[in-house]
């Protein structure tokens, strides 16, 4: 984060605006809508910018600009064409530690201004630091056409009842209630111009003693093989609502920062024969805090049914009656072997896909390797960097290939995503020698040799390989 976002109070306080033209008058719009007494100094102003000053019981200053305007003011604009005024504006403004923008030069300011979405008393501002300003502003035009004007009237209710909301409930329960005011009925009341009859509404609500569930509840969610963007949006408001989360490795840090900001974060590790916290324990967790009338985000890495043990967490909460939600995931093997150009599917190479825990050992009677070996199918290791050696010689042992291609998907759809591709007989060796870590996913069959054909993906800071 280049810059610190942060929102000024300027009610009725003397802001200084150097310059009087186009550019300076779009700024003393932007002041004025939040209540500064305008101090314009310029040798010509704008009609504009005159009524303005004027009407805010602000200053008119027909003349350049002298050190002493700096007096007396909390913030200082300048929106003038002469650089060098501009530089010396910046210099004296900051050496006074005064908030200082100069219109097109970032490096002169100390604060930026950024594109502003403005449903008061909800503002939401938008800034790319300067770098990308056009991009700023579409953001802005697309944020215009998503949030109602309606919102700002229902921000203005939630403060009129803010305080009698807070006498009413404890925290957890507070926001529980504004969760259900702001996203239910009374919202679309709002939203459809019967402000008095939703006034009626939250009153009704607030005489409930009962309105708040105060029930726990678990949200068992997939969060993908790590792109955000792969997040359905109903794992997204899950983990917006949460009270407190449950996580383990497989869950991206970018996925973690779409994680409600103040819930209670709980890591819970899940890496290869050095658990964490072991899966009873995860469950007995799961449990307690959802007794205790939490909402807890079970957050894991692609799909929790499919070697996520999700089934074995709410075999427990159903035992004990406590409400759930399962959210599917994208599976690691759709998300990175289509982010790797490799279909695990096609009618040329093959007409069947089989998903396969790589932790198996050789020996456990539900790995049918002579079945596995079969030609006219995908293969896709989950887990499989430890045993990835074994597994290529066993399914060569059993029939298949040792020319069969082979792709390893490193921290598929992220990033960092790498893709090693070679054969069954070649495999080992190339792993051995690429300083690979996981997650990684093992992709074995014909489909294999599309990669280089289809290949879309291209990360910022690896290619594939």
């Amino acid at each position: 984060m280049d810059y610190f976002p942060v929102f000024l109070d300027l009610k009725n306080r003397r802001c200084l605006l150097v310059g009087g033209g186009d550019i300076a008058t779009r700024k003393g719009r932007l002041l004025a809508r939040a209540g500064a007494r305008l101090c314009i100094v310029a040798p010509e102003i704008s009609d504009e910018l005159k009524h303005l000053a004027e009407q805010g019981g602000g200053e008119l200053h027909y003349r350049e600009y002298e050190s002493s305007d700096l007096n007396d003011v909390v913030l200082v604009c300048s929106a003038t064409d002469d650089n060098e005024l501009n530089v010396r504006i910046s210099e004296e403004s900051q050496a006074r530690y005064l908030p200082t923008n100069v219109v097109d030069s970032p490096k002169l300011c100390s604060f930026i201004t950024p594109a502003i979405v403005d449903r008061s008393p909800l503002v939401i501002a938008i800034s790319s630091g300067g770098e990308a300003p056009v991009l700023a502003r579409m953001v802005r035009a697309k944020l215009e056409t998503l949030i109602p004007k309606s919102y700002g009237r229902l921000a203005q209710l939630a403060s009129r009842w803010r305080e009698r909301v807070k006498q009413s409930f404890s925290e957890e329960n507070r926001r529980r209630f504004w969760e259900k005011v702001l996203q239910g009925p009374i919202a679309e009341l709002v939203f459809s111009g019967q402000d008095e009859q939703a006034e009626r509404a939250i009153a009704e609500d607030l005489a409930n003693p009962d309105y708040v569930d105060t029930q726990g509840e678990v949200y068992l969610v997939g969060g993908g093989p790590g792109d955000p963007e792969l997040l359905t949006l109903k794992a997204l408001r899950l983990m917006q609502q949460a009270d407190v989360v449950l996580y383990d490795r497989l869950v991206s840090p970018e996925v973690m920062e779409l994680v409600r900001r103040d819930a209670d974060r709980i890591y819970v590790g899940k890496r290869r024969s050095d658990h964490h916290m072991p899966q009873e324990n995860i469950n007995e967790l799961l449990l307690k805090l959802a007794q205790e009338g939490k909402r807890v985000l079970r957050l894991k890495g692609g799909d929790p049914f499919i070697f996520g043990r999700g089934g074995e967490e709410i075999d427990l909460l159903a035992a004990h009656q406590i409400p759930f939600q399962v959210v599917p995931g994208i599976t690691a093997a759709s998300g990175c072997a289509a982010y790797a150009g490799i279909p695990l599917t096609h009618r040329d190479h093959s007409q069947s896909v089989r998903f396969i825990t790589g932790h198996l050992k050789t020996d456990n009677p539900n790995l049918t390797w002579p079945e596995l070996a079969l030609p006219g199918q995908t293969l896709v290791f989950y887990m499989s960097l430890v045993g990835l050696e074994e597994i290529c010689q066993v399914l060569i042992r059993h029939g298949r290939s040792p020319q069969t291609p082979v792709a390893l998907v490193e921290k598929g759809t992220t990033q960092d995503q790498r893709v090693l591709i070679g054969t069954l007989e070649t495999m080992p060796q190339r792993v051995a020698e690429s300083d690979v870590h996981g997650p990684t996913l093992l992709i074995v069959g014909e489909v294999v040799q599309l990669h280089h054909e289809l290949s879309w993906f291209s990360p910022e800071r690896s290619g594939s390989q």
